[in-house]
């Protein structure tokens, strides 16, 4: 197929968000390949997995852009599955040719090569063998701000290796990672309660005793009161003072109850697993070991 309708600058798909059509996230937009006979960007890489380390090939054609998204016209699993493909170089016939069976889609009659088309600097119509032979030096317009040309059908040095995914593994290990979490470690609380105890105190009392006094009276000395010779009585009250008790309750103290936060070093341990890799090279059988990532040499008996 042709180059995609309604991009026309590559520069506007540079940095857009790229979105299946579900609408679910895919990633972002890596490098534009625009095709050298139109100059319209055709296909764009998505970068995905962790990090934005991997590079998925997507076509444009139904592609549309929505403010800083761009929405292509296939799915999320779809581009993450699509043929490993070097987004660094040229698009192989051979490669483009996979890529279009992988999307279900079919090329165009002119973007087939051959007699129509050479490389990215090559004219169109030239000659089978002039476009074959210009294709391995033909090098497309190339951004260094993630946006990449090339040539179509025709275009770039074939690759020596399959690179669809089915040649390599995934290498993958735990990592361990430690944290901290709150939990209900115990309980304290107040409680109030009543005891006895003996109190003494000294208080000072007093009380009347009865004394007899006696006077004698001067020669004419006035006398008050009764004189009646005979039988008389006389009281006298008495008073004394006994101690007594009143007992009042009053609050003496504030009591409450703080946290306070310490902090100590506590050392954790767990298992973690890693997977490694072994290879056999099919002759003698000699084998690597995959040690924390590079290869050893060794034999497997």
């Amino acid at each position: 197929m042709g180059a995609a309708d309604g991009f026309t600058d590559s520069g506007e798909l540079d940095g857009l968000t790229v979105y299946d059509n579900e609408g679910e996230k895919v990633g972002s937009v890596g490098r534009v390949y625009v095709d050298d006979d139109t100059g319209k960007p055709d296909w764009v890489t998505v970068k995905t997995g962790l990090f934005g380390m991997k590079e998925s090939f997507v076509p444009l054609a139904g592609a549309r852009r929505v403010g800083s998204d761009l929405h292509v016209s296939h799915s999320k699993e779809t581009v993450k599955e699509a043929p490993r493909v070097d987004a660094d170089a040229h698009l192989s016939v051979a490669e483009e040719e996979e890529l279009y069976r992988h999307y279900g889609m079919t090329r165009k009659a002119g973007d087939l090569g051959g007699d129509t088309k050479g490389t990215g600097t090559g004219a169109a119509g030239t000659t089978a063998g002039a476009g074959m032979a210009g294709a391995g030096a033909g090098t497309g317009r190339h951004r260094d701000t993630s946006a990449t040309s090339r040539p179509l059908a025709g275009a770039g040095a074939s690759r020596g290796a399959d690179m669809s995914g089915k040649d390599e593994l995934i290498r993958s290990e735990e990592q361990l990672h430690v944290g901290t979490e709150e939990y209900e470690s115990g309980r304290a609380r107040l409680h109030k309660y009543v005891v006895t105890e003996e109190v003494t105190r000294s208080v000072p009392v007093s009380h009347e005793e009865v004394r007899v006094v006696r006077e004698p009276l001067q020669p004419g000395e006035k006398v008050t009161g009764t004189t009646d010779f005979g039988e008389q009585d006389v009281e006298v009250t008495l008073h004394a003072e006994r101690a007594t008790v009143r007992k009042e309750a009053v609050p003496v103290e504030r009591v409450r109850l703080e946290t306070e936060r310490v902090t100590e070093q506590k050392e954790v341990s767990a298992e973690i697993r890693k997977e490694k890799i072994d290879y056999a090279d099919g002759k003698e059988m000699g084998t690597g070991k995959d040690a924390g990532g590079e290869f050893g040499q060794g034999r497997r008996r």
